[in-house]
């Protein structure tokens, strides 16, 4: 009989992928586990986790809370804006107060600490995180919020930034901003190997950096080279490896819980 298929969701985005990366190319020992990737935008990763859906997900940060008694959280495969983050911008300079922001997401962390920033009453729309640049440079929103590329790209089409996110959480806390994280099922059998081995997919990746970032650019939706390395940089560091006690005080603050780590 084969082992128990175990998907493992990521988000079609470069960094992701780069962290996914050794366990497509079967470049680190998966302990006799059948580990599958499923792949999907970050909004449908996080509704599914309300369900349970996946064995092992990545998940907005600011969805966690809601997944807390189906999931607990891994150490590692984090992503943190150290000073940097989810971008605010327009083609002018509205009061972000006074305007509708096109948002990617309702359970996304840049969506929950937009409202940190600027309060609950500011007006937000959701769309697909990939369609909120277009919207802005259309004239069909004043504002968006942009993660992913996006926050690299964003001065291409013309907009300009008016509010990151990731320095305003800095500059309040003192700590990185946690954006995603990957939680595990709590009915998840071998969960310490499955760690184990995830983990071990990100040292690959980052001891095999131009094969894994080859595997990335598919995931790029049309940038270049460069900014996808920029990119995969700014979101796969020491932090992803291990969070750390640094890494955990910045989730428990954004999420106002402590909450259960494998």
């Amino acid at each position: 009989m084969g082992a128990v298929a175990i998907r493992v969701g990521h988000s079609a985005d470069p960094d992701d992928a780069f962290m996914i990366w050794a366990l497509e190319a079967d470049r680190v020992d998966k302990r006799g586990l059948d580990l599958q990737p499923v792949v999907s935008d970050i909004q449908s990763l996080n509704e599914w986790a309300l369900e349970g859906r996946l064995e092992v997900t990545a998940l907005s940060a600011g969805a966690y809370p809601s997944v807390a008694d189906r999931y607990v959280l891994l150490p590692h495969g984090a992503s943190f804006g150290e000073g940097y983050g989810p971008i605010v911008v327009a083609r002018d300079e509205p009061d972000l107060r006074e305007v509708e922001i096109v948002t990617p997401g309702p359970l996304t962390t840049a969506s929950r600490v937009l409202k940190l920033a600027l309060g609950d009453e500011v007006r937000t729309r959701d769309l697909p995180f990939d369609e909120v640049l277009d919207e802005v440079v259309a004239g069909r929103a004043e504002a968006g919020l942009l993660i992913h590329e996006g926050q690299l790209t964003y001065a291409d089409s013309g907009l300009r930034k008016l509010l990151d996110l990731g320095a305003w959480w800095q500059a309040e806390h003192d700590l990185p901003l946690p954006l995603g994280l990957v939680a595990a099922r709590r009915d998840l059998d071998r969960l310490d190997d499955v760690s184990a081995v995830l983990r071990e997919a990100i040292d690959a990746g980052l001891a095999n950096r131009d094969e894994a970032m080859r595997y990335a650019m598919g995931f790029g939706r049309g940038i270049d080279a460069a900014t996808a390395d920029e990119f995969v940089a700014m979101y796969v560091n020491d932090l992803t490896l291990d969070m750390g006690s640094r890494g955990r005080r910045a989730v428990e603050l954004l999420l106002g819980a402590v909450p259960e780590f494998a």
